[in-house]
């Protein structure tokens, strides 16, 4: 499966193949600030499924911490994706992918949440273990 995804303007295009890492949410205040939103809709996915195809000049970046290089678009300002060090993944905002089928199975950082959201999706209270979290999983 190939997704693509663009900035605001659509200077930046970029190219997704195969199938996320994982999906869910994301409730630190870091990815709601930079977000605007009350939480945050990620895919991970593998480094090496993710192409810029048009506009790579474009791409600034911004770290508040070394955990996340969080990519722009230096002409709109429009919002692409995250690296991930020492994950070794990439986040691309769901909301960029129109023909990704978005299907949540956790929630994460869940310790900040603006927003409490009932559902049956495990809420951590930081990361998975796999992730690089303690796994602890918090009550909604």
């Amino acid at each position: 499966m190939v997704h693509v995804g663009r900035c605001f303007c659509g200077e930046v295009q970029f190219q997704l193949s195969g199938e996320p890492v994982a999906m869910g949410y994301c409730h630190c205040s870091s990815c709601r600030q930079w977000s605007a939103g009350p939480v945050n809709a990620f895919t991970l996915w593998q480094p090496s499924a993710l192409t810029v195809q048009r506009g790579a000049t474009h791409i600034a970046t911004f770290n508040k911490t070394p955990g996340s290089s969080r990519k722009w678009c230096t002409k709109c300002g429009g919002h692409l994706f995250t690296d991930h060090p020492a994950m070794g993944l990439v986040d691309v905002y769901a909301a960029l992918l129109p023909t990704l089928r978005f299907e949540p199975a956790l929630h994460v950082h869940y310790q900040e949440t603006a927003l409490r959201l009932q559902d049956s999706k495990p809420k951590f209270k930081d990361l998975p273990k796999e992730m690089g979290g303690s796994g602890e999983v918090v009550a909604a």
